[in-house]
């Protein structure tokens, strides 16, 4: 099983979107471009293309998880720029050898890949100029507010201590900042931006969000999936009726250009 199994669906519904202020500064490294290609590697449900569509001229969605891709074709059909869906991974997509990305992207999923052997794969299908984006905000199980520290716990009294990275494994952190890993890499010309969010979070929107996970996605729970959901709605309608489900989290961008 993919630790991604189950979860496309809830992904595309629940996952927050990507900041304006991060597809403005993003668009603004293709602006005045005639050519603007764009390749969006570990895409999920295509939040980036869709995000940034209006600013290029063709758009590349690799991800090799096929209900994710599913999902990224409904939500990308009917665009006016030409998009190329992959179900392929990071590591292994191949395009034509006269194929220039102008503008890389991997949001919420660098985490996953061998980013070596991704880095040094891009050198050969980007644009002289070409800028690759590494992007994220953490997430639930990393936020630290009172709701979401219960809410750990609780998925923890369930599935244990160490956070689940799908079914039969655990989450490997990365102990190397993407700063640094870009920075190491033809790509060495870095530059790192942080977007404040605020997102406010309803009990359906955060369980939703829960099951779009690899740490607390519906088959982690087994038979007492039942049982955890309705514990995990008691405790975050307490707290919701009390100071509400704020979380305040901040987005990453880390920018690698040629030197």
């Amino acid at each position: 099983m993919s630790q991604f199994d189950t979860t496309a669906p809830f992904y595309a519904a629940y996952r927050p979107g990507i900041p304006k202020e991060a597809v403005e500064l993003l668009a603004q490294r293709v602006a005045g471009k005639e050519h603007r290609a764009l390749l969006d590697l570990g895409s999920g449900t295509g939040q980036v293309p869709l995000a940034l569509a209006g600013k290029m001229t063709e758009i590349d969605v690799v991800e090799q998880d096929a209900g994710m891709l599913g999902e990224a074709d409904d939500a990308l059909a009917g665009l006016p720029v030409a998009v190329r869906l992959h179900n392929t991974s990071a590591e292994e997509f191949t395009p034509p050898a006269s194929y220039r990305a102008d503008l890389v992207t991997v949001c919420r999923a660098f985490h996953w890949m061998d980013q070596d052997v991704v880095l040094s794969r891009l050198e050969g299908m980007t644009a002289p100029d070409a800028t690759v984006a590494v992007m994220g905000d953490g997430s639930l199980w990393t936020a630290r507010t009172e709701w979401t520290d219960a809410l750990r716990a609780l998925i923890q009294e369930y599935l244990g201590e160490e956070r689940r990275a799908g079914v039969g494994k655990k989450y490997a952190a990365h102990n190397r900042p993407y700063r640094e890993i870009l920075a190491q890499s033809a790509f060495g010309q870095v530059e790192e931006h942080t977007i404040a969010v605020e997102r406010e979070w309803r009990t359906e929107t955060v369980i939703g969000y829960l099951y779009s996970t690899s740490f607390a996605a519906r088959p982690l729970f087994g038979e007492r999936v039942d049982d955890f959901e309705r514990r995990a709605r008691a405790l975050l309608n307490e707290h919701a009726s009390a100071d509400g489900l704020i979380e305040h989290a901040s987005f990453q961008l880390i920018l690698g250009r040629r030197r």
